[in-house]
């Protein structure tokens, strides 16, 4: 199975902070996915929903974790996290998180921290809205 389409099954599955919360604990990493989530080790690193869900369809076998690491870098940016925070929490170098940002259609700013204040530098297109 190609892992994009790895990714959106387990996005459909989980959820983008369920698939977060997984490879934060998993990225990259083999994973085996017991049949019966109740007694397994998987719910105390990614609670027991997020367990009991992957157990459904994967239940048995041992699937590869994706890193989704562009995924990551925006939910971390917009948190407010630096570059440099990013490629730590990612494992990466900054100019590679640069890049995953540079190559992404949206230009990604971290979010105002207090709504008072104005945005200097207004984007043209906003993130924050729905379409």
């Amino acid at each position: 199975m190609k892992e994009h389409h790895f990714v959106a099954e387990l996005l459909e599955l989980l959820g983008e902070d369920g698939l977060i919360r997984l490879a934060e604990e998993h990225a990259g990493v083999r994973l085996y996915v017991p049949s019966n989530a109740d007694r397994s080790k998987l719910v105390e690193t990614v609670g027991f929903d997020i367990a009991n869900k992957l157990a459904r369809p994967y239940g048995g076998n041992v699937i590869t974790v994706p890193l989704v690491r562009d995924m990551r870098a925006r939910l971390y940016r917009d948190q407010g996290l630096s570059n440099a925070h990013i490629a730590r929490r990612l494992g990466i170098r900054e100019d590679a998180v640069e890049k995953i940002f540079n190559r992404s259609p949206v230009k990604y700013r971290p979010k105002k921290k207090d709504d008072r204040q104005i945005d200097m530098f207004p984007s043209d297109v906003n993130i924050d809205s729905p379409a």
